[in-house]
């Protein structure tokens, strides 16, 4: 028999969001926000030529400028306001909870509750705007050196441009973060992740006409073109049955007597899922290896280390494909362990009387979540680096658009759910306020 929260979401339609006010408005926020930060893409860096500097870019759009182009938006390839888009935010946030693990004075931080996370969350800012402006300073020098065969891609080199140009590109950086943190508290859905998936969502279908286009030049058979977009459906309904797979550990509560009642002795579960680390692993790994890279494909010296460095994390090069999986596991243990504590899980049964059958309750019970837990990150980090590396691999051989690869699906596939998650619950929510109030009116009118 279905449970009153079952019946309760089986009976939400459009009529239930029509009434749903606050949800609305939470979802006119966000696309508002989504909306500005899509208009920002398309304003120029001051000082620049986007004729000569998209030029240049089209000759090297199949390396790892392609890949960082695809999480801005578009907004590198027209070197707009927006074009480091967060990345750096992210790379902060991995310093920062890489730091929290390491560091007695965070991880104390950590545990004071909403004041501790207050100023971690303040920590990271500043990160942001150190990383930020040493990126946009890197893009700076690296782009007064390009030119094509329109001329230079800076109409005025120099210290002016230089300065401007840090200035307003962690400018821009700065406001995407505020822009996320904002849609995470006013909107629907995790603000940052909604940014990176509108991004890679808007240069979709030019992505599309791009390889349709391929296949009417004859540069690649229809054929191939088939198989692969019947390939991107499988890896999409893959992610979704992966996304939703979960471990259900069977929690059991003892009956106790208050007066002449029993209560208690239910079964429940512990859902674990298969994934609990999300899609944050593959985005922190893009951003690591995309910033050394991003570094390397400006400079304006063609030999030496950084040359042979960006030559070696070139799209689909067996040093990138490497670090990707490599980074990928680890941010899956490692995001995993800090969302997930046995202990504690452990603790807070005991403490409310429940107890997994067969297993003690405490130290034993926190073993076991820590081992069912550990096999199911390890299946979960294999998921999610075949994922992202196995298309990603076809996507650099066969020079296809980037927004096809296992990246850019698993991001906006797990957005996606993520999102319509919130907006179920929100409808929830907003039918279980409407059951209180009608049982209130009829309390008085008894």
């Amino acid at each position: 028999m279905a449970s009153a929260a079952e019946q309760l979401a089986a009976s939400i339609n459009f009529s239930a969001f029509s009434k749903a006010t606050d949800l609305k408005n939470r979802l006119w926020f966000t696309l508002g926000a989504l909306v500005i930060y899509r208009l920002g893409t398309y304003i120029p860096l001051p000082g620049i030529d986007p004729l000569v500097l998209q030029q240049v870019f089209n000759q090297n759009a199949g390396g790892i400028l392609g890949m960082v182009d695809m999480f801005s938006g578009g907004a590198l390839g027209r070197m707009t306001i927006f074009a480091l888009n967060i990345m750096p935010y992210i790379s902060a946030s991995i310093i920062v909870q890489l730091l929290t693990a390491v560091s007695p004075q965070l991880e104390a931080l950590k545990k004071e509750g909403e004041s501790g996370r207050k100023k971690l969350n303040q920590y990271t800012r500043f990160g942001t705007v150190f990383l930020a402006a040493i990126q946009a300073y890197g893009i700076a020098v690296g782009i007064e050196g390009l030119s094509g065969p329109s001329g230079l891609a800076v109409t005025d080199p120099g210290i002016f441009f230089r300065v401007s140009s840090v200035i307003t590109l962690t400018g821009g950086t700065v406001f995407l973060m505020w822009l996320g943190e904002q849609i995470t508290a006013r909107g629907v859905g995790n603000g940052i992740s909604l940014i990176i998936f509108s991004g890679i969502v808007a240069r979709m279908p030019p992505a599309l006409a791009g390889l349709l286009e391929l296949g009417r030049t004859g540069a690649i058979s229809g054929f191939f073109i088939l198989i692969f977009l019947i390939l991107a459906v499988g890896v999409v309904t893959f992610i979704v049955f992966m996304e939703r797979a979960q471990r259900r550990i069977l929690v059991q509560y003892p009956k106790r007597q208050v007066g002449n009642k029993m209560f208690g002795g239910e079964a429940s579960h512990l859902p674990l899922k298969l994934n609990t680390s999300g899609v944050i692993p593959p985005i922190f790994a893009s951003s690591l290896l995309l910033l050394p890279a991003t570094l390397a494909s400006f400079s304006q010296n063609q030999s030496g280390f950084l040359a042979e460095l960006g030559a070696s994390l070139g799209h689909g090069q067996p040093l990138y494909i490497g670090l990707y999986v490599a980074l990928i596991v680890f941010f899956c243990f490692f995001y995993t362990a800090i969302v997930f504590n046995p202990v504690e899980t452990a603790d807070n049964l005991r403490k409310y009387g429940g107890f997994v059958p067969g297993i003690r309750p405490g130290k034993n019970t926190a073993d076991y979540l820590d081992h069912v837990l550990t096999r199911l990150t390890v299946i979960g980090a294999l998921y999610l680096a075949a994922v992202c590396v196995l298309p990603e691999v076809l996507v650099s051989e066969y020079a296809l658009p980037f927004y096809f690869g296992g990246t850019s699906l698993l991001i906006v596939v797990s957005v996606t759910m993520d999102t319509v998650a919130q907006i179920h619950s929100h409808l929830l929510a907003h039918q279980y306020e409407g059951l209180i109030k009608k049982s209130k009116l009829r309390g008085r009118r008894g």
